[in-house]
């Protein structure tokens, strides 16, 4: 499976300022909780320092999520993969203000440490929040959950875990729910969209948007067992 996954270019390298605050905060945090980009699968164990459930945290933007689940669930392990320099210094900031020892933050570009970094049934779940919709029509083939990427992740998590994916973008949440529903590891937790999971925080954008009308879809899919 993993030689056959079509790599997708999923993003562009924004040049997003960084603050001053975010660049110490990185260059601080990044030897302590960064792990650098390799064709080998991590050693959870030894990445984090004990034996954990790992989350797979896709795309973390700014980290005010990540950063708060981990907080509040500090039984598990996050493994945050981001690949825009601002948000990666952002969460530093946060583990680092917030005492969080259970992040690790990989900037690379995800759909490559997913097929390289991570071995299969290694995850007890994985989020992909707000994904790029790449919203021109020509741009779709860009987009990250399609097919053969929702299979290759799907393979990374261990039966019992779980998908849990979040978009404000009602088409491609559509094209989503068709993906993972069509994947044979996969099976949805709902007759459809799932309501959002209070283990879901709200972030200040999305609570922006919900009060002006906006919409979110969120999916939980469960891994099945392999037949």
């Amino acid at each position: 499976m993993t030689e056959a996954y079509p790599h997708i270019r999923s993003f562009v390298r924004r040049a997003g300022r960084e603050s001053a605050a975010q660049e110490r905060s990185r260059q601080l945090m990044m030897p302590k909780i960064g792990i650098p980009c390799a064709r080998q699968a991590l050693d959870f164990p030894a990445v984090f320092g004990r034996v954990a459930p790992v989350i797979l945290e896709i795309g973390f933007g700014m980290g005010e999520t990540t950063a708060r689940i981990a907080a509040e669930h500090p039984e598990n392990d996050y493994l945050g993969v981001e690949v825009h320099t601002p948000g990666v210094g952002s969460l530093c900031k946060r583990v680092a203000e917030q005492s969080l020892p259970n992040i690790r933050i990989i900037q690379h570009d995800a759909a490559e440490v997913v097929r390289d970094m991570l071995a299969e049934d290694s995850l007890a779940g994985a989020h992909v929040f707000f994904p790029d919709p790449w919203r021109k029509k020509r741009h779709h083939k860009r987009r990250l959950l399609q097919p053969a990427f929702v299979a290759l992740l799907a393979s990374r998590i261990l039966p019992g875990g779980y998908l849990h994916c979040a978009t404000d973008w009602q088409e491609y949440a559509f094209e989503i729910l068709a993906a993972l529903a069509g994947e044979p590891l996969l099976v949805n937790t709902a007759d459809g969209f799932a309501p959002r999971p209070a283990a879901r925080p709200l972030t200040k954008f999305e609570a922006r948007g919900l009060r002006l009308g906006h919409e979110v879809w969120d999916l939980l899919f469960l891994r099945a067992a392999t037949p």
